[in-house]
């Protein structure tokens, strides 16, 4: 049989077998991993909304590694090994589920700090795109605004405190599907505390954001990505809507 043609198009690598070490069986965390590396395909463009269902519902059911490993060999950063929690490294062309491990967006994630202090008076202060998420966050604003967007974050612990003080100014949380704000134990004298999920907690949580402290006449906010004016012009679903 004669060779096959280049095209100059990468070509996929056939799906193989994980063998014996991917029929291990997978836990809860390994799951939303999983879940949480095809909503970033589907963001992407790479999934459909109908696939990315799909897919999750498969992720979510998943049993064992072969199980996971399936759901992403035709996505990118194919050649890195879902690698049991025993270290055994299992073959074939996937993609890192566990934390620590290379994420799809490329590159190793940075180490994440303890703690993050915002402080601001009048001013705007931001931690947008690709950031890495730490333990706790200290947030303070005067007269100011802070905005903490998770949507472009790398996460690489399940949790994270939030101590923030709030007098005239304002805290906004961008968040997405798999993050969960709980925003009870905050103290409000005339402003707002306020968490909006459209998309429901019906899904995996991959990250729970606990806001302690206390509002004067300004406000904390957790709420979704909006759509640009384009977006809004060509009647674009909402950058949650394939994830909802």
């Amino acid at each position: 049989m004669p060779d096959q043609q280049q095209t100059g198009k990468d070509v996929a690598a056939p799906i193989t077998s994980a063998g014996p070490q991917g029929a291990l069986r997978v836990s809860h965390e390994d799951r939303d991993q999983v879940a949480e590396a095809l909503r970033v395909a589907a963001g992407d463009g790479r999934l459909t909304a109908e696939e990315l269902d799909e897919r999750l519902e498969r992720a979510l059911t998943a049993r064992t590694y072969d199980d996971l490993a399936v759901l992403l060999t035709d996505l990118p950063a194919a050649g890195i090994a879902v690698v049991p929690r025993d270290g055994t490294q299992l073959s074939g062309p996937l993609a890192a589920i566990l934390p620590g491990a290379p994420n799809l967006s490329g590159g190793a994630a940075a180490p994440a700090k303890e703690l993050i202090k915002i402080h601001v008076g009048s001013a705007h202060s931001e931690r947008v795109g690709r950031w890495t998420v730490p333990a706790r966050m200290d947030l303070e604003a005067s007269s100011g605004h802070i905005t903490i967007d998770f949507t472009e974050a790398v996460i690489i612990q399940p949790t994270l405190h939030i101590d923030a003080a709030v007098k005239s100014g304002h805290i906004t949380l961008i968040t997405k599907p798999g993050i969960v704000v709980d925003m009870d134990e905050v103290s409000v004298r005339n402003g707002y505390a306020k968490v909006r999920a459209p998309w429901g907690d019906s899904g995996p949580a991959f990250l729970r954001v606990t806001v302690t402290g206390t509002v004067g006449s300004g406000g904390i906010l957790a709420r979704p990505p909006r759509r640009s004016f384009w977006q809004w012009l060509r009647r674009a679903p909402q950058p949650y809507a394939t994830t909802a």
